[in-house]
């Protein structure tokens, strides 16, 4: 078989080489790459008019407010996204979790993060205990 264009045909091979090392490399740290800091600002109301906000802060490697920093930051680095949202047109249980709400703003991964977190249906509360390490409720 020949081929017209050898140096090209090389190229790609490497770059595609390149490229799957890299996807590699990203998925063997546990969490999409460490691309830069993680420094958040947590608040949690747990409901009611009478329940104070509470605040906590974490910065990575192991500092800040909340409590045990280090195994926060030790159980956030093996999530991929655990920022996001509940996909839009997800089938949720109609399960009413609580008034809890829990707002984490600040860099994760040096990427500018602002979720809310809720518990009002089955979506939202696995979303919420899958990040639960983040919101000490006492």
């Amino acid at each position: 078989m020949r081929y017209c264009c050898p140096s090209l045909l090389a190229s790609l091979v490497a770059l595609g080489l390149a490229a799957l090392a890299a996807g590699c490399m990203r998925r063997g740290t546990g969490g999409g790459g460490k691309a830069g800091p993680t420094k958040l600002e947590i608040s949690i109301s747990l409901g009611g008019n009478e329940s104070p906000t509470r605040l906590w802060t974490l910065q990575c490697p192991a500092g800040g407010t909340l409590p045990d920093p280090a195994r926060a930051c030790r159980r956030l680095e093996t999530l991929d996204h655990p920022f996001a949202p509940v996909p839009k047109n997800s089938a949720c249980t109609a399960i009413y979790g609580g008034p809890q709400i829990a707002e984490v703003r600040g860099t994760f991964r040096g990427r500018t993060i602002n979720a809310r977190f809720t518990r009002g249906n089955g979506c939202e509360i696995a979303r919420w205990n899958r990040v639960r390490f983040l919101f000490p409720s006492g």
